[in-house]
């Protein structure tokens, strides 16, 4: 009784404001408390470095900020060949990897959690080596010198005019592009250069006029091509083209991205034996199914990424897409709506194709020529090295959302989980 009595007298000598607001005070401060003890327990996204869950692809946002973080892997902002040139060290600081671990439904509060995490995980020194001798060595192999162009570019018949192309083969790298160039080039109202110009990419200093030189002599109903498939995936090339010519036509042959990064790997094999393999280069981490995507075999394929940025420039209509499995399947099919698209009359056809069991695509040939078919080098149709059938399952599955992206960008269904099922 005698505490009650106390605290009424207290209350009764105290102002009601002054009570209120130390009631109030005292409130809020134990709010603050509460939220800051329960802080360490509230997962956020982190901004400067995570892992990818490819489930989680499909939505647009997602979409939207994978694309922004792959693309500051090199401060040309796309995927550009500068980048091959940077060390295996400086991509794992700027690369990010991506999960592609099954992971079964009860677990959902698990995958919130570490939906966005940081990830530490990088190569070790002597896998970070070798990529960086395999990405130079691939760098020097495919840049044409000056003396070579100007020496092809000029090795054409001195008749007709040069003229800036009207339609380039952009792309992809492994995808079929030599053997589609060389198909075009028998039909008598194509003419292309042969050597890969690189100008929108490499020589774009040089000039339009340079550029002009190095293509072949035209006639009056004849069409000007090149090809430089690095193209597709340099950021600059859209708007430099676009600025050359705003109606110029577009190619791009596409294949499986899975197997495109396989051949891409097996072409720099073939000439340096001693890289690590293809599992190793793949994974940041395979145990957890952490994949390598800046490692330029794989980003490549990534196809939805890099056209996104050419659909904001060029319409769909100035883009024909080619299916590199088709190419090899039916030739003639595939010509037929190349020579379609560029509004040639249909001259190559079956008859100009010949089927090479040994190296497994088709060689070309003139229907009155009785010589031996033409096939392409022996840098084309080399037998890929095997690969664990778990690390081609996992690439399957990381690549699927892009692609299913890539159909409805393209509207074409290139029908490539058809051949995972195979």
């Amino acid at each position: 009784m005698a505490f009650w009595s106390s605290t009424s007298v207290f209350t009764s000598k105290v102002p009601r404001k002054i009570l209120f607001m130390f009631t109030l005070s005292i409130s809020v401060t134990y709010l603050f408390y509460s939220l800051m003890s329960c802080y360490n327990s509230l997962q956020f996204p982190l901004q400067d470095n995570y892992v990818y869950q490819a489930r989680l692809v499909t939505e647009e946002t997602t979409f939207v900020a994978f694309r922004e973080k792959l693309y500051s892997a090199t401060s040309q902002g796309y995927f550009g060949e500068e980048l091959v040139e940077r060390t295996a060290t400086e991509q794992t600081a700027a690369g990010y990897a991506v999960s592609t671990l099954d992971q079964p439904d009860n677990v959902a509060s698990e995958q919130r959690a570490t939906q966005w995490v940081r990830t530490q995980l990088a190569p070790t020194e002597m896998i970070a080596g070798a990529q960086n001798a395999v990405f130079e060595r691939e760098h020097q192999e495919s840049s044409t010198t000056d003396d070579e162009l100007n020496r092809r570019g000029n090795s054409t018949p001195d008749y007709g005019e040069k003229k800036l192309p009207q339609a380039i083969i952009i792309g992809v790298k492994k995808g079929g592009t030599r053997a589609l160039l060389e198909a075009l080039r028998v039909h008598p109202d194509v003419r292309a250069v042969g050597v890969e110009p690189h100008f929108f990419d490499r020589n774009y200093e040089k000039g339009l006029d340079w550029y002009r030189d190095l293509m072949p002599s035209t006639l009056e109903g004849q069409i000007t091509m090149e090809k430089t498939p690095s193209y597709f995936v340099t950021h600059d090339a859209p708007k430099r083209i676009h600025s050359m010519a705003r109606d110029t036509k577009l190619i791009i042959v596409v294949r499986n991205p899975v197997t495109r990064a396989i051949s891409d790997y097996t072409q720099t094999l073939s000439k340096r034996p001693e890289i690590p393999t293809f599992e190793v280069l793949a994974f940041k981490n395979r145990t957890l199914g952490l994949i390598d995507a800046s490692w330029s075999a794989l980003r490549i394929g990534i196809y939805a990424l890099h056209l996104e940025s050419w659909m904001q420039y060029f319409p769909l209509s100035q883009i024909h897409f080619v299916s590199g499995e088709r190419l090899i399947i039916d030739p003639a099919g595939e010509m037929a709506k190349v020579q379609d698209f560029l509004g040639l009359k249909r001259i190559v056809t079956d008859k100009h194709f010949y089927f090479n069991k040994t190296k497994g695509f088709p060689c070309l040939k003139k229907p009155e020529d009785s010589s031996t078919p033409r096939c392409l080098g022996k840098s084309k149709g080399r037998t890929h090295p095997k690969i664990d059938p778990d690390v081609i399952r996992r690439l399957h599955k990381f690549y699927k959302p892009f692609n299913m992206m890539f159909y409805q960008m393209t509207g074409q269904n290139f029908q490539w989980e058809q051949e995972e099922k195979q």
